[in-house]
């Protein structure tokens, strides 16, 4: 089989392009042919030959090949085609030559519409895709790539020639691959150069609109038998708005049913679902939904802190969803307790999870032996060995030893897999208990598949979170320690969450070790997620462009720093016309003034207890208090407000300095992170403040940009193309300017939040102004919901009242329902593709719904890192659903935004 490439890529001096082929098997199995150099007279049109030695369908085991482009300079690879949707031929057993035509692909600009959010949730086709037509003598092939299509409507061609139905009818074109739609005709019948046309029809091939721009041109050489010439044509112009939707965020664990077990669960968001298709919605968005479990205590409610990042936590089973217990007291029993933990406000985690846990070892002690005999399951443990063994070993050892530090166990305490294989075989003791893990996570595999299929039926997006963390004390820090840095703590720079920063106490990534398999470890992680949602969430996005690493002796952000980064050396600190000295600049500036302005009638108590006297007049703290860490032990147990006040001002004195030294090289440093409010930065003369001042923008604000990029541009392409999700992230807090080139390269969808806008000269962000790829919202879990931010702080308040939403006098307090609904109302019309906004704020348009204290709404309040994460929808799912005044209210908002897109939204005429 001969084939001949074409494509046109403007390159410049240095540069080439190659082509990587492979050959598709019945299994679906690839093989890579050799590469092939293309080549070029003039730079822009590049052409290769190839002949493939294989034997064709119906004999030959090989059904089809994929290829992509690539472009080198000078020897090195730079960049290739999209990688998710690369050319594919499926071959017919007769054609013998290929001319193949192509177009390069890169990552498209509407990439949401190449998504499986859209794909097999709101733009799905129907059943019913022509086939493709009848092979020729020698066949044309026309192609083009077109994701614009609504429910119920099919791309087509029409023109001048009968074979093109004469400017009357259109021919229905075939959808062969990922958004990509064919046509073939019978070359020997283009005699004369045939005008043309793409159009959208519908079921009954009635034209429904039209490309804007000129009519198409096709000249068709003659072709010798059994050749295909595919042509790949640009893309449509087609006018009209862009695909627009409307969605809800919620916690799975906030979720409120009439069968709820006082929490949330799988059987809610299914339910969940009817709400959304009532109010046309077409997305809800939850948060992490990965087994924390560490011990059982109500800590474990926070779902970033996942002891793994492939397991499904036990607390979102849907009891219902299981046999009964064939014990009918014992079921009434449990029935009782339903009643009773599902009437609390909030959620109590302790409650809620001994009462599942004990009816999942009830159930699994009557069912179990059954389930795990079936096929389905069989199927389902060969799928997901590779993390479910270590899984279930680890949560069966956390259990056996009471603790989940693995590094204190006195057997395990180091992975080994011929151990553990040993430990779970089904002749070892342990069995039981070990396969009880297996169940519980089959069951919960079932619930959620069976949410991702319901949501698939009714256009809904089911939008998950993919944390940046896990914890240090989980299975893949067990397992996978090489993949981790676990001397160092992850958080966050201060920012309007928390003045002091945030320390997760999640583990930092080794990333060179994850790059020696092409981060497989993620790839794997993405595409187990891509099992459950067709969108997710990237937590803390700047965490693949740099992290903030503290030290572990700290409790709070501020000594952290970016890694990998560039710290400065001293020549360069004093290059911007400060004197550097190490020794006072990286040590806790601690004076007599400092002490009056912190601990106030209490400074003489500081400095005997907790302070020694230096030479020149100030402190240091003594040895026993020198670290956060180490007054943070000191105070353990303490809980009067006079204790943590102290205790606070030791934490803000340990932190007090200008410099930080390099954590790999102590001879390089790092400007404190916020140094400016600190007391240390007071202290200076006016034009050393200044000199700190350029030297602090240049290093966090300029100095990194390239830098971050490359590092984050290394990482996030294979991430993000390893599945059809649509990438969301989170880019808030400190954010450099080259997230924004990743971010618009990838395609990522940004997140736009009006009270934080991106720009440091605005007051509020202009939501007209939103970029297309992004997803709005009033509020997340980290914030105060509408309402609640509303009345927190008055004068920010009106300031919004009067410049954003354009009115005089004084704002109303509390937050009136017709103000909230004009916020809301603001978000739906404006550009972005997503918008989602949290319950709380959808409910703050009705005052007869929405809970009466704007201050029970709260979920997460991030300067307190031990939140207990509780907060529960007041109204049941079947209540929200029978309110139908809020409901037409809301369909109506989100139809009137045109963000319904089941509604047609493209209109034309022919041309």
């Amino acid at each position: 089989m001969n084939i001949r490439f074409e494509v046109e890529y403007r390159t410049q001096w240095g540069e080439d392009l190659r082509m990587q082929l492979w050959t598709i098997g019945r299994d679906g199995g690839k093989t890579a042919m050799d590469a092939l150099m293309l080549g070029t007279e003039d730079g822009v049109m590049w052409t290769g030959e190839m002949d493939l030695d294989i034997q064709q369908p119906p004999k030959g085991d090989v059904v089809a090949f994929e290829y992509q482009y690539a472009m080198y300079r000078d020897g090195e690879l730079v960049w290739t085609e999209w990688e998710v949707a690369p050319h594919r031929v499926a071959l017919d057993g007769v054609t013998s030559s290929y001319v193949l035509s192509d177009k390069w692909r890169p990552i498209p600009e509407d990439l949401p519409l190449f998504s499986s959010a859209y794909t097999e949730c709101v733009g799905a086709l129907p059943d019913g895709n022509a086939a493709i037509d009848t092979l020729y003598s020698s066949t044309l092939q026309l192609r083009i790539v077109e994701p614009r299509l609504r429910k119920g409507e099919w791309l087509a061609v029409c023109g001048s020639t009968p074979q093109l139905g004469e400017w009357q009818r259109a021919k229905r074109m075939a959808l062969i691959n990922l958004q990509e739609w064919a046509l073939n005709i019978d070359a020997d019948m283009l005699f004369d150069e045939a005008e043309y046309k793409y159009v959208v029809v519908d079921a009954q091939n009635n034209i429904l609109r039209w490309e804007d721009g000129e009519n198409r041109r096709l000249s068709c050489p003659k072709l010798p038998p059994k050749q295909m010439w595919i042509r790949t044509d640009e893309q449509m112009l087609l006018s009209g708005d862009s695909w627009k939707v409307a969605g809800v965020v919620i916690p799975v664990f906030s979720l409120r049913s009439s069968r709820s077990y006082g929490v949330g669960d799988f059987g809610d968001l299914k339910a969940f679902i009817g709400w959304a298709v009532k109010t046309k919605m077409h997305a809800i968005q939850i948060l992490p939904i990965n087994d924390t479990t560490t011990m059982g205590g109500w800590q474990d409610s926070y779902p970033y802190n996942a002891i793994s990042v492939f397991a499904l936590h036990p607390l979102y089973c849907d009891l219902n969803a299981l046999p009964r217990l064939n014990d009918r007291l014992a079921m009434e029993k449990f029935m009782m307790k339903q009643q009773k933990v599902n009437a609390l406000k909030e959620m109590d985690y302790e409650k809620v999870m001994a009462l599942k846990m004990d009816y999942l070892h009830r159930v699994y002690a009557q069912e179990g032996k059954q389930t795990m005999e079936s096929g389905e399951f069989n199927t389902f443990f060969e799928h997901n060995k590779d993390w479910l063994i270590p899984y279930a070993a680890f949560s069966y050892l956390r259990d056996l030893y009471q603790t989940p530090e693995f590094y204190n166990w006195p057997k395990y305490s180091t992975f080994n897999r011929k151990e553990i294989e040993a430990l779970v075989a089904q002749e070892s003791d342990a069995w039981e208990s070990v396969a009880f893990f297996y169940y519980v996570q089959y069951q919960l595999h079932l619930q959620l598949t069976e949410v991702r299929n319901e949501a698939r039926r009714n256009g809904v997006i089911v939008k998950g979170d993919i944390p940046i963390g896990i914890s240090r004390t989980s299975v893949e820090a067990w397992s996978e320690p090489h993949l981790f840095n676990l001397d160092g703590q992850a958080g966050a720079p201060p920012d309007d969450f928390s003045k002091n920063g945030q320390n997760w106490g999640f583990p930092t990534y080794n990333w060179e070790a994850m790059a020696e398999d092409g981060y497989q470890w993620w790839v794997r992680r993405f595409q187990k997620m891509a099992e459950y949602f067709d969108a997710y969430r990237i937590d803390h996005v700047l965490g693949f462009f740099r992290i903030w690493d503290i030290p572990l002796y700290s409790v709070h952000g501020l000594l952290g720093q970016f890694s990998p980064s560039l710290p400065m050396t001293v020549d360069e600190i004093e290059s911007y016309g400060m004197r550097f000295n190490a020794e006072l600049m990286t040590r806790p500036y601690i004076a007599d003034w400092t002490l009056e302005r912190i601990f106030g009638y209490r400074a003489d108590l500081v400095k005997s207890i907790y302070l020694k006297p230096r030479s020149d007049g100030r402190y240091d703290l003594k040895d026993e208090y020198a670290s956060q860490r180490k007054i943070e032990a000191a105070f353990a147990g303490k809980t009067d407000e006079d204790s943590l006040s102290l205790r606070d001002g030791l934490y803000d004195l340990a932190s007090c300095v200008l410099f930080v030294p390099d954590r790999k090289r102590p001879d390089l440093f790092h400007p404190r992170i916020a140094a400016q409010k600190d007391f240390i930065y007071e202290s200076l003369l006016q034009h050393e403040q200044k000199a700190f001042d350029r030297l602090y923008e240049d290093y966090y604000y300029k100095r990194h940009n390239k830098f971050w990029y490359d590092e984050a541009m290394r990482k996030l392409p294979t991430l993000t193309q390893s599945t059809r999700m649509l990438v969301c992230a989170e880019d808030l807090g400190m954010v450099p300017e080259s997230v924004g080139w990743v971010m618009n390269d990838l395609r990522i969808l940004s997140l736009e939040i009006q009270s934080m806008p991106k720009s440091p000269w605005l007051a509020f962000g202009r939501l007209w102004e939103n970029p297309y790829r992004s997803v709005a919202t009033i509020s997340t879990h980290d914030m105060p919901p509408l309402r609640q931010w509303w009345d927190e702080d008055l004068e920010r308040a009106q300031l919004y009242y009067n410049t954003a939403l354009y009115k005089d006098g004084t704002a109303p307090h509390p937050a009136p329902g017709w103000l909230c609904e004009e916020i809301v109302s603001a978000h739906l019309f404006c550009p972005s593709a997503l918008t989602l906004l949290s319950l709380q704020d959808w409910l703050s348009m009705d005052e007869n719904l929405r809970l009466p204290d704007p201050n029970a709404e709260r979920i997460n309040i991030p300067m307190h890192p031990r939140h207990y994460w509780r907060w529960r929808m007041h109204l049941t799912i079947e209540q929200l659903m029978s309110a139908d005044a809020f409901n037409g209210k809301v369909r109506g908002m989100v139809e009137n935004s045109g963000r319904a897109p089941s509604i047609p939204l493209f209109r034309g005429k022919k041309k």
